[in-house]
């Protein structure tokens, strides 16, 4: 039974604002959520992704976790994959223009994206949506008179815009048009709310401004924290490849998560688990005393997340796994991954210097048959072993005392 059947109007405010960085606007937002419990009438939420990649990352999640809070409060969620604008391509954030995909790229990517979000969202209050439905639709003179709603002046407000303009870094047209192609969709789908990161703030008010032009009332934006990738530096992206997947198995989901650094496991921590903020303040306060040691609150975090999207067992067993791999074995917590593609039988020393384990290739001979080298904590001597590097195949190679390198075949 719906929470909104008994929670009044300013109690489920409170609920939606926690953790929120912009609610633009609370008064707005009281009067549409009395107006819903008077009429009985869900109101319509608003998130689009576009499928850039075939899978969803715990960035996405953290704006999803707000939308499951508007789900347990009774409200309607409109899922938006954004098919057609993932061919313009999001400059939201960038300082140069994105690579266009193509349609089978869009359409294989977009594919994946229903069963993964309901791993948090309940499919009988979630409805699936594709911008293409209304976008794709238009015709020129639409594109034209879309246009007309908004100035150059305006769309070069975007901070990032406004950065390459200045630097004269290009701007191609089709980016101007995304801003509009997206808030054209709250139109389309008449939303009440819309979330996003804070990196589309713009691009959500752009919404509410063309919603206000075509005669509806103008939805609510809600902006959430952004979570940084793996790296610490750049947003979790799909793109820049520092993300954890929903979808990633349960031993890559935990290890990827102990890879976090000790001052980010607290905002993953924020942003990303049920923790109340008193608890998180005393899970701080016993790292800052040594009363607790920062490897296991980030194990306790990398638990929680498998437990999440996976299952209790499947989390257990990956904590298993990641002891017996690299604690069992003297391994370091955090590993150097290489990527590779499928090739088969390649002499081991040849591959040690083109993966930096080696200055040359006499030098990893010599390494090798000094039994300085092991792959997968089993010693190599065979200085001429050839491996077949086969697609979802992985392995940690150790070559002398300090070098570690786990490879990823692709």
């Amino acid at each position: 039974m719906s929470e909104s059947l008994f929670l009044s109007p300013e109690e489920q405010l409170e609920r939606i604002s926690f953790g929120c960085v912009d609610l633009i606007s609370k008064e707005d937002l009281l009067k549409k959520l009395k107006k819903s419990q008077a009429t009985k009438r869900p109101l319509l939420i608003k998130f689009g992704a576009d499928p850039t990649r075939p899978d969803i990352h715990l960035g996405h999640t953290v704006v999803i976790n707000k939308l499951k809070t508007f789900q347990d409060l009774g409200h309607h969620i409109h899922f938006l994959i954004g098919d057609f604008t993932a061919l313009i391509g999001d400059p939201s954030g960038r300082n140069q223009t994105r690579p266009i995909l193509t349609r089978e790229e869009i359409e294989e990517n977009a594919k994946t994206y229903a069963k993964q979000i309901f791993k948090i969202l309940d499919p009988e209050k979630t409805e699936i949506v594709y911008n293409s439905k209304w976008l794709a639709q238009m015709n020129s003179i639409d594109f034209i008179r879309l246009s007309a709603q908004y100035t150059v002046a305006r769309i070069l407000e975007r901070d990032d815009f406004s950065k390459r303009y200045k630097s004269q870094t290009p701007i191609a047209i089709h980016e101007l048009l995304y801003p509009l192609t997206q808030g054209y969709d709250s139109v389309a789908l008449k939303s009440d709310v819309e979330l996003g990161g804070t990196d589309q703030k713009f691009n959500l008010l752009v919404g509410r401004d063309l919603q206000s032009n075509y005669g509806i009332d103008p939805q609510c934006v809600i902006t959430m924290p952004i979570l940084e990738g793996l790296d610490g530096v750049n947003k979790m992206s799909k793109s820049l490849d520092n993300y954890i997947s929903v979808v990633d198995s349960p031993k890559d989901m935990f290890g990827k998560t102990m890879r976090v650094s000790d001052e980010l496991m607290f905002r993953y921590y924020e942003l990303l688990t049920n923790f109340t903020p008193f608890e998180i303040s005393k899970l701080k306060e016993e790292v800052a005393q040594g009363s607790k040691h920062p490897r296991q609150v980030k194990v306790d975090l990398a638990k929680f997340l498998v437990a999440r999207f996976h299952s209790q067992a499947e989390s257990q067993n990956a904590e298993e796994e990641f002891n017996r791999i690299f604690v069992q074995k003297g391994l370091p917590d955090q590993v150097e991954e290489k990527r590779v593609t499928s090739v088969l039988q390649q002499p081991l020393n040849q591959l040690m210097t083109a993966w930096g384990l080696s200055q040359t290739n006499s030098e990893a001979v010599r390494l090798i048959e000094g039994g300085g080298v092991s792959i997968d904590n089993e010693k190599v001597t065979n200085s001429k072993l050839k491996l077949d590097l086969m697609s979802g195949n992985s392995f940690i190679i150790k070559a002398g005392k300090k070098k570690f390198l786990k490879v990823i075949v692709e």
